[in-house]
């Protein structure tokens, strides 16, 4: 006859039990880790924390950043992008230190017309040096649905991915003398602005003011990351709750990552030999982008 549990069990499997749960909501839970930092009321954390707006008029856009900072970690945010005509607008998602030779790793959606594909842009920035840009369309409308886009930031590299699916690489090559971002800790940030002089088609399509407000929308905001507070970080090297400190590109998520950059980038400095004449930066001749 199989023993019961204890009454003492039973508690401490409960007490574990609601950590647990507290735990997961608080990972999404905006007023805990986000605060909206300009935009007069245009930024709003709604849904008991669980959901957060940004919009944008002719007067002013909006934005936020983290609560902590962090060195190294894996960011996933869901987002839902302006929809309709959104030509003009950019919403961006990033990680981003301060100061002239800040670190930065950039995520902007380009609005458009509607009818017309967003454009993912992404960038990384060492030591305020940028220039590093890759655009993608994407594969579904990311205005429809939520879907999730990551940055998995470690010392080995930086991973950018859509619902999973690797879409970039920037891999750590200060062998080679390129810089690579690893000790300034750096802050999530997002905004939704006006940028009609460049955005979309290069600026030749400007903002449709009529059809203001813009605005996206954000969710399941998840920073399993390296907090850095006081001159110091929670992490003390790679444990089994942070597998991501280590992680890269097997062959299957590789393979992925090329059918991507196959069918849905749209340029890539890396092959921008006329940007280049003097030839291309050193990361793009040691690696396969």
């Amino acid at each position: 006859m199989a023993k019961l549990a204890s009454p003492c069990y039973l508690s401490f499997l409960i007490v574990v039990l609601a950590c647990m749960i507290s735990a997961a909501f608080s990972v999404a839970d905006f007023n805990r880790n986000i605060d909206v930092t300009w935009g007069d009321g245009r930024g709003k954390i709604v849904n008991n924390g669980q959901l957060l707006t940004l919009s944008l008029d002719k007067t002013s856009g909006s934005g936020f950043q983290s609560k902590s900072q962090y060195l190294f970690g894996k960011i996933d945010m869901q987002l839902k992008l302006v929809p309709g005509n959104s030509a003009g607008t950019v919403t961006t998602y990033y990680l981003s230190s301060q100061g002239p030779t800040h670190d930065e790793i950039d995520m902007e959606f380009l609005g458009n017309v509607t009818g017309q594909p967003y454009t993912l842009h992404t960038n990384v920035f060492s030591q305020g040096k940028g220039g590093r840009e890759q655009q993608f369309r994407l594969w579904f409308d990311p205005t429809a649905d939520f879907h999730t886009y990551s940055i998995l930031w470690n010392p080995q590299g930086i991973i950018f991915s859509v619902d999973g699916t690797p879409i970039r690489e920037f891999k750590n090559m200060e062998s080679i003398g390129v810089a690579f971002p690893k000790s300034q800790p750096m802050r999530v940030y997002s905004s939704l602005w006006d940028a009609e002089d460049w955005a979309t088609q290069g600026g030749r399509v400007k903002t449709d003011w009529s059809k203001a407000p813009f605005t996206a929308a954000y969710r399941n905001y998840n920073a399993d990351a390296c907090v850095w507070a006081s001159g110091k970080s929670s992490c003390r090297g790679a444990t089994p709750g942070s597998a991501w400190m280590n992680q890269q590109l097997d062959a299957t998520s590789y393979k992925r990552m090329r059918w991507v950059q196959k069918n849905f980038m749209i340029y890539n400095y890396c092959t921008d030999f006329q940007r280049f004449p003097q030839g291309l930066p050193k990361e793009c001749s040691a690696s396969k982008f």
